[in-house]
This record gives C-alpha cells, sequence and structure tokens, in this order.
C-alpha cells in the first residue's frame, strides 16, 4: 500500500501526521475523530495489510517512504494510550500485530529504531513472538530480542542465533516441520555449519516448511541456500539429496533458476561471481 491509496481524507491526513512526526496534528486528529483509533481503514488491499488500523503505519511495513520520523516511540506511544482509552477490546490485537509489523520489517532496522519501538510496544503489553518471522526477513537482532522479551524459543530462532545449548535441547522435542524449518533457516543465512549439523542430525534436505512455521515456506532449504550466496551451504544440501527439480512456490524457479535470476538483485562483484559459480555447479550437478 502507498500512501496515495488511502481515500479516506481524514485517514490520510493522520497518516501524513505519523509519518512527518508531527504528535500536535495526530492528537488533534483522534479528538476530533476517534474512529481513527476505533476503526480500521477499509481497502482493496490484499494480504497481510489488509484493511489495517491507524497504529499499523507506524512500522512503514509495506514500505512507502523507506524511513521513519525521529519521534516515532513517541507516536507510538500516543497512539498506544488512545488505543487503551477508546478502544481497549481491541488493544492486544493492534499491539501484537504492530509488533510483528516492526519486528520483520526493515526500514525500522536500518533507521536503528526496531528496538526502541519494540520495546514501546512490548512495555505497553504486546504479547513477544518466537521471533522466526523476524529472523525470516534477516533482522537477527530483532529476533534475539524477542527472546530475551519472554518469546518462545523455537529450534529454527535457537539455529538461526547460534544458540547450541538451546538448540541440542530443543532438536529432542522438535517436530519433523519443526526441523525443516531449523534446516530452511540455517539455508537462508548461508550457515553451512547449522545446516551440516541438521543433516547430520537425520533432517532430510526436500520439503517446504509448512506456513504455521512462520518461515518462508514457499521454497525449499537449496532454494534458500542459493539466494545466501554461499556455495558450501549449497553443496552440502545436494550432496545429501537435495532436490534440483523441484520449483518454488511462488515464482516458480527451480534452485538454478533462483541462481540465474540472483544477479539481477545484486550490486556486487563478489556477489555476482558467487551466483554464477553456483549456477555453474547446479548446472552440472543436474547432468549428473
Amino acid at each position: 500500500m502507498q500512501t496515495s491509496d488511502i481515500t479516506d481524507p481524514i485517514f490520510l491526513q493522520a497518516v501524513e501526521a505519523i509519518d512527518g512526526g508531527d504528535t500536535v496534528l495526530l492528537q488533534k486528529l483522534i479528538t476530533d475523530n476517534p474512529r481513527l483509533i476505533t476503526d480500521k481503514l477499509s481497502t482493496t488491499e490484499e494480504g497481510y495489510f489488509k484493511d489495517p488500523y491507524l497504529l499499523w503505519f507506524v512500522a512503514d511495513n509495506p514500505i512507502r517512504h523507506e524511513k521513519l520520523p525521529a519521534n516515532i516511540v513517541a507516536i507510538i506511544n500516543l497512539l498506544v494510550t488512545e488505543i487503551k482509552a477508546k478502544a481497549p477490546g481491541i488493544a492486544q490485537q493492534q499491539l501484537d500485530y504492530t509488533l510483528g509489523l516492526v519486528a520483520t520489517g526493515r526500514i525500522p532496522r536500518e533507521s536503528d529504531m526496531q528496538i526502541a519501538m519494540m520495546d514501546a510496544l512490548i512495555n505497553a503489553g504486546a504479547q513477544p513472538g518466537g521471533g522466526i518471522g523476524a529472523l525470516a526477513h534477516g533482522n537477527t537482532e530483532a529476533a534475539n530480542y524477542l527472546i530475551e522479551r519472554g518469546g518462545k524459543l523455537t529450534l529454527g530462532v535457537a539455529i538461526g542465533l547460534h544458540r547450541m545449548d538451546d538448540v541440542d535441547r530443543l532438536l529432542q522435542t522438535a517436530t519433523a516441520d519443526e526441523k525443516l524449518a531449523a534446516l530452511t533457516a540455517a539455508a537462508f543465512y548461508g550457515m553451512a555449519d547449522m545446516v551440516k549439523f541438521l543433516l547430520e542430525q537425520g533432517v532430510g534436505p526436500n520439503g517446504y516448511p509448512s506456513p504455521n512455521s512462520g518461515f518462508h515456506s514457499h521454497a525449499m532449504p537449496l532454494h534458500q541456500a542459493v539466494w545466501s550466496g554461499s556455495m558450501e551451504t549449497v553443496k552440502l544440501l545436494v550432496k545429501a539429496g537435495a532436490r534440483l527439480d523441484v520449483a518454488d512456490k511462488i515464482y516458480g524457479g527451480t534452485p538454478l533458476g533462483w541462481a540465474e535470476y540472483a544477479p539481477s538483485e545484486v550490486g556486487s562483484e563478489d556477489a555476482l561471481q558467487s551466483f554464477t559459480e553456483i549456477a555453474a555447479y547446479l548446472k552440472a550437478s543436474s547432468n549428473n
């Protein structure tokens, strides 16, 4: 969603006040229009940002501006105070979902305000999740912080954060899907040591993590290893029997297809070289 997609003029003013860090205007708009706190914005948007509450816009996730106002924590605190006063029955829902948007967002991380924003939401009552969503979006610091604040530690997150004592413990009771999600997470980050460890523990390299796992469920571990640019990780999975002919569920690409597409998304010569070498290796492996 872009700001220009908002057709409700009052809601648009409130979103622009958030984006501009204008607490005075935001407070006036809410005082004059309590529905800004109690009602969702009706949209034609599909996906995770369909019919958003005003609070959701603090995360810039989906990305609209590539930046956040310097006083975004004050904006959050203002909105939370109003929500608890005017809509206590839906406060928990708003807080929890906004925390997820912040924890998985790129702009909060790049703005160096992700932890402060998460802190404000958790202090206000948001329930910390297990961190797998944050991990799936490259936000390792956010994932670790959620665990520190009481989120449930899962095998995938323990693997992603290299918490080996926890990995050994959680592996004993993990389901097959949790193990697959953990392997996919390790592959996503190009953690060859963790991939090797899980394969040695008998985790199979083929399959898609379930949507309930919280990690990317559209691709297999080998796809994610390719995208990480780690040749060592790719080789470990291929030698363990990872299928080379299976397409991901969104783009319809095989691991080789991902390797061939990746250079269009990277800028450095080193990354380009890595993907070129991975593509050549996968082609050779397919012919054997």
